[in-house]
């Protein structure tokens, strides 16, 4: 079988390292930049180039920016006194998506595993703290992936708060368990919000 060029099978094995390619599915995207150079293949090397040197993590929240300060946390609309907890930015990105929220949000970076050797200081929680007073915070909303770790770090930082005098609540039903923000529609996300419950 003919092996395609050295930087080309470079470029494949590069794309099947993204979440949701695997080798065939690289070679097929990279033939189809290739064919279309000038509109897809062109663009996106520039696009590729400009995120790389502008992405940043917001400094307050974590969410990915081109600012110190992401736009979410830069509006001061957004000051609604409750902060979103989420694992990841995927997670923001959800919960935007539904739309049912409008205050602030805090990226995690993670959840608690012991058998990843996650613990409590390679997660942004002393940011969360830290965040309460400064933001004057009063209801902090998890919104954590419904999974083993998820619920043990929801657990951990409803203990953490506690001390803090601000309102702790979780999603509700409509996010099963072992179910990841990311993958739910847009209606689920807003339905469970809006049905959030005290922890």
């Amino acid at each position: 079988m003919a092996r395609p060029p050295g930087d080309i099978e470079a470029l494949i094995a590069l794309m099947a390292r993204l979440p949701g390619l695997g080798p065939r599915s690289a070679r097929r995207a990279v033939l189809h930049m290739l064919r279309k150079r000038m509109q897809v293949m062109e663009p996106l090397a520039r696009a590729l180039t400009v995120v790389a040197e502008t992405a940043r993590d917001c400094q307050r929240c974590g969410n990915v920016s081109e600012a110190e300060i992401c736009r979410i946390c830069a509006d001061p609309r957004r000051a609604t006194g409750a902060i979103c907890v989420v694992e990841e930015v995927a997670d923001l990105w959800a919960m935007e998506r539904g739309g049912g929220f409008r205050g602030r949000y805090h990226v995690l970076g993670g959840t608690l595993s012991a058998l990843d050797a996650v613990g409590p200081d390679e997660l942004r929680i002393p940011q969360l703290i830290d965040r309460l007073a400064q933001e004057g915070v009063r209801e902090v909303i998890l919104a954590l992936n419904a999974t083993v770790e998820g619920a043990t770090t929801a657990h951990y930082i409803n203990e953490a708060l506690a001390p803090h005098g601000v309102t702790v609540s979780t999603l509700a039903q409509g996010v099963p368990m072992g179910g990841e923000l990311d993958y739910l529609d847009d209606g689920t996300i807003s339905a469970a919000l809006a049905a959030r419950r005290k922890l």
